[in-house]
């Protein structure tokens, strides 16, 4: 089985988009719980919110490591971003029994690509992403590296990160727009 998320109802066959990586894929994860963070996106959902008005594609935000065991580790950084993403948001885990593996490799666990249309088994409703993030981390299915839990020294990386993120979003207005007002360093 693998797994997809997505905001909108009522997929039968899932297309291939195009995405961060510039060819037409649909990714999946072979585990639900990894799905999650895909019912939402902090750049799309920060810059509809405060009135932002863009019309391209939207850059993804990923905020999301993996443990030495395979484990997921959702990864806050800046203060309440689990909240400010998730919470009170909807979507949608399809489920399909087979893919036709694209051949792209990813280096994330668990997770694998198809270039071609792959029809849903089923369709779970999520009413709150939130929720079922917390419910995941009670299960021991997730961790989630909290803001205020971060040593200096991955404080000073994210911010050396975002750094370089924003210097390398020149022709990105959305994710420069989100990384001005969700990292006050980046006017410094």
């Amino acid at each position: 089985m693998y797994f997809h998320a997505s905001s909108i109802k009522g997929i039968e066959i899932l297309e291939p988009r195009i995405s961060n990586h510039d060819i037409p894929l649909i990714y999946f994860s072979k585990k639900r719980e990894n799905v999650l963070v895909y019912l939402s996106n902090a750049i799309e959902k920060y810059c509809k919110e405060t009135g932002f008005n863009y019309s391209g594609k939207w850059h993804k935000w990923g905020p999301y490591g993996f443990n030495k065991d395979g484990t997921q580790r959702i990864e806050e950084y800046y203060p309440n971003a689990l909240t400010d993403t998730y919470k009170g948001v909807s979507g949608y885990i399809y489920e399909v029994e087979s893919i036709t593996d694209s051949g792209f490799q990813l280096q994330i666990p668990d997770a694998a690509t198809s270039s071609a249309p792959t029809p849903v088994k089923s369709c779970e409703f999520v009413p709150d992403a939130y929720e079922a993030i917390i419910a995941a981390e009670k299960e021991g299915l997730i961790t989630i590296m909290r803001y205020e839990d971060n040593s200096k020294e991955r404080l000073e990386w994210i911010e050396r990160t975002i750094r370089e993120e924003y210097e390398n979003a020149v022709d990105k207005p959305e994710y420069r727009y989100f990384i001005e007002n969700k990292f006050p360093f980046i006017k410094r």
